[in-house]
């Protein structure tokens, strides 16, 4: 265990029952717990989502970051893992019920932030666990590729896409038809997918911040 700093407490885990690598921070006394779930080519160390969870973390919310495959499985190995929600998904719900063992971790409200693929399987995740999942957020997602389980999220969804990445913000758009409210589509203006341009992460950093305050602290398990 480390200390990160006065108030946030890191811990490296092993997620049964793949034993799937993961990053857990938690600060002092916090309100909500945020997993990630990343997309395609990334994994636990991308630089973004790692920025994104320390913004939340110094705003009082848990978060874990972990691999949703193993280095066998990566795409440059078997790119149709990358693309398999089912699986994705799955991983996913079992590393919630692993969380949920945790007595201190269950009773927080759960937030869940996807990007690229991980996306989809976030709403896959959240249309299963019903009122387990809090609020979700995509980043330059792939939505879509949740299909018919896009009716069946009911917890606010904020799909966040660049305006330059137009064939991704097609498909959030389509995609936002689907979902049932509260639900909202940013559009980060000049941002292409991966938000490299200067301010345009600082951007999703301070929406996805404000939609997990706003909806996990008043939200109810």
């Amino acid at each position: 265990m480390i200390e990160l700093a006065e108030t946030i407490v890191s811990r490296d885990v092993h997620i049964p029952p793949h034993g799937l690598a993961g990053t857990l921070n938690i600060p002092r006394d916090p309100f909500a717990l945020i997993v990630f779930v990343h997309g395609s080519g990334s994994s636990r160390l991308s630089p973004r989502n790692v920025a994104v969870a320390k913004a939340l973390n110094q705003a009082g919310m848990a978060t874990l970051l972990f691999d949703l495959l193993h280095a066998r499985e990566e795409p440059e190995r078997d790119r149709a893992k990358v693309f398999d929600i089912p699986l994705l998904s799955d991983r996913l719900l079992q590393t919630i019920a692993w969380l949920d063992g945790d007595p201190q971790l269950k009773e927080l409200p759960l937030g869940l932030f996807g990007a690229s693929t991980g996306a989809a399987a976030a709403l896959v995740a959240a249309a299963e666990l019903g009122p387990r999942v809090g609020a979700v957020v995509s980043r330059g997602g792939r939505p879509d590729l949740a299909g018919a389980s896009l009716r069946f999220v009911k917890a606010p969804a904020l799909l966040i896409v660049g305006g330059d990445d137009t064939d991704v913000l097609e498909l959030n758009r389509q995609a936002y038809q689907h979902l049932s409210y509260p639900k909202l589509l940013e559009i980060v203006p000049r941002a292409t997918h991966l938000f490299p341009e200067p301010g345009a992460m600082e951007r999703v950093t301070q929406l996805a911040t404000s939609w997990f305050e706003h909806h996990l602290k008043r939200g109810q398990l």
